[in-house]
């Protein structure tokens, strides 16, 4: 089974991937877990890629980015997820591709086909068709609240590249979510409850 947990910053989707790979494991499953993003991989490689892209300074244009993201999202599929498929065991990741189409898609210009038709030249069909997708969703009062508090040992979340960004930029992301959403029917869950109720709507959903 392959399972995405998306949705805007501060949702708390790697806390519910966690949760989530608890929950199967105590049923005695086998669940392969990591964030596209690449921040938490102890590759080093993968590592190296993610700090060039949340880097709030490097002077790389947003196409570039998209390719930099490209590059961890096929390296994690190729080494963690196709084996662990083709072994039966269960893959949960945090975003996907949806993330680029709304980050440097709407949110900063980059040709949306061009996203498309990079993902879909480079990356498997399988990847495409996660067994089940969800969108974790937060008001803009609840999203502010919690990004300003968002903070890491090995990352300065405040400062990542999107992050930083200001308010009206954060509200073009939620709204685009929306609309993704909508577009690829994908199911919305309202993450502004505590930790445990969240896991509780995800684990009704699945």
């Amino acid at each position: 089974m392959y399972i995405v947990i998306e949705g805007q910053d501060g949702t708390g989707k790697d806390t519910q991937a966690k949760k989530l790979k608890e929950y199967f494991e105590s049923q005695g499953k086998k669940v392969i877990i990591y964030s596209e993003s690449g921040t938490g991989s102890d590759d080093e490689f993968i590592k190296t890629i993610a700090k060039l892209n949340y880097g709030s300074k490097q002077d790389i244009s947003n196409r570039t980015r998209v390719m930099l993201y490209l590059i961890n999202r096929y390296e994690q599929w190729r080494k963690l997820a196709e084996p662990a498929l083709k072994n039966g065991d269960i893959v949960i990741t945090a975003r996907n591709w949806l993330s680029t189409l709304v980050y440097e898609g709407y949110g900063a210009g980059v040709s949306k086909s061009f996203i498309i038709k990079l993902h879909k030249l480079v990356m498997s069909e399988h990847y495409f068709k996660p067994d089940r997708i969800f969108l974790l969703t937060l008001d803009e009062k609840e999203q502010a609240k919690r990004l300003g508090t968002q903070d890491d040992k090995n990352w300065n979340r405040k400062e990542e590249v999107w992050k930083s960004e200001g308010n009206s930029f954060q509200q073009k992301i939620n709204k685009a979510y929306l609309k993704i959403a909508k577009d690829f029917n994908i199911e919305t869950i309202d993450a502004s409850g505590t930790i445990d109720e969240v896991f509780e709507l995800i684990k009704k959903a699945i």
